[in-house]
């Protein structure tokens, strides 16, 4: 019988034998010196502040450790996947020999770092000394409430200056267990498994298996992520201002589950997509989340791909006054901010007035529900061809 000699090789690797421990504080310490990093293809922060929370508190109150981190270290230098420093997703000029590269969990060290930086975004955490936990304020902080910045900052003495000028704060019994507290989370340790010079394809195969089990919507950002080495941030370019934009307007529910962050906006550039590259409408080009064309827009050379971008935004821009100005119902479903996006690229912003008659009329009538994908490509054609159907 012939026995694969990688069967015989991988039968003899134990993985397992590299796994290590290290403390949240070392780190958010590497982070900061850049010695722990991201890979360039990795998504971008999609926890909720909630989330974030979440972490803290399980990681002061949880009965068993947290899960383990997932890390590439970099031995061969020259032939590594470009690297990008956490939460700004800035890349790296240089990678240095024995860099550890985030495979799973840039979302647990960016929340530790966060608190660890005192990031503006967790200005409102705040570890609340009645309840015995991280919380969310929205109002101003209390005396039992102590930030989680100043808590598990890098340093030390930012808490005991904090403290200083809280009296309540400055029995001993309370002072007492909030240094506890800082040294538990500041010794927390975490397992790291380790692997050594995976290539992209196959830190992408471990993430998979690890994290998404094939989420279709992880690969869709990975995918954008890589434009970053050509100077394109699609989340600060794009997303992020997509969904912020229908956030102000009241309709912050079209992104739950968090995955719609990501598909909703992606599928809203198709019909610039069209538009741009002078395409005739086709059917599988509607702006929803199973038509959504990351392959063929990461494609486009970096101008054109931020044209679609400028254009989508300035159309979201268009319906929303649109939906305001005719005082039309709120939209239960992004479709219908999409469709009229993607409408409004196909035809201009300057409507007559028998063009808003038609949109008022097909705002009022047209019913997403339990409708199939091929029909709702067919609402999607009819609309930007102006047909009442």
């Amino acid at each position: 019988m012939r026995i694969s000699k990688e069967l015989i090789k991988a039968a003899a690797f134990n993985p397992t034998k590299k796994s290590t421990q290290m403390s949240i504080f070392d780190m958010c310490q590497k982070i900061d010196n850049k010695s722990i990093s991201l890979p360039l293809y990795q998504r971008d922060l999609s926890w909720t502040l909630k989330k974030c929370i979440d972490l803290l508190n399980y990681q002061l109150l949880g009965k068993a450790p947290v899960s383990p981190i997932s890390m590439n270290t970099i031995l061969n230098t020259k032939e590594c996947v470009p690297q990008v420093s956490f939460i700004d997703r800035e890349v790296m000029p240089e990678v240095m020999y024995s860099q550890m590269s985030v495979v799973d969990g840039q979302q647990r060290l960016s929340t530790n770092f966060k608190a660890y930086t005192n990031h503006e975004d967790f200005r409102s955490i705040v570890l609340d000394l009645g309840k015995g936990c991280f919380v969310e304020t929205g109002e101003a902080i209390r005396n039992t409430q102590i930030p989680v910045g100043i808590l598990l900052n890098k340093e030390d003495s930012v808490l005991f200056e904090y403290v200083a000028k809280k009296n309540q704060l400055k029995s001993p019994e309370v002072t007492n267990v909030l240094l506890q507290i800082r040294s538990k989370i500041k010794n927390y340790n975490y397992t790291i498994n380790s692997a050594e010079d995976l290539t992209e394809d196959e830190q992408i195969e471990w993430f998979e298996v690890l994290n998404n089990a094939g989420s279709r919507v992880s690969i869709v950002q990975m995918r954008f992520s890589k434009l970053k080495a050509h100077g394109i941030d699609i989340y600060k370019q794009y997303t992020t201002l997509f969904k912020e934009r229908l956030i102000e307007a009241g309709y912050e529910d079209f992104f739950t589950p968090q995955k719609t962050s990501v598909s909703y906006p992606i599928a809203a550039l198709n019909p610039a997509f069209e538009v741009l590259n002078s395409r005739p409408h086709s059917a599988n080009f509607a702006p929803i989340s199973s038509d959504t064309k990351e392959n063929q827009l990461c494609n486009l050379e970096p101008e054109i791909l931020t044209k679609c971008f400028s254009m989508t935004l300035e159309a979201l821009d268009m319906v929303l006054d649109f939906i305001n100005d005719n005082e039309l119902r709120i939209p239960t479903r992004i479709d219908y901010i999409n469709y009229l996006l993607g409408y409004f690229v196909f035809n201009g912003n300057q409507l007559t007035d028998d063009e808003k008659d038609f949109l008022i009329k097909w705002y009022d009538k047209v019913n997403f529900t339990n409708k199939s994908n091929t029909v709702r490509r067919d609402i999607f054609t009819n609309l930007i061809l102006k047909k009442d159907k």
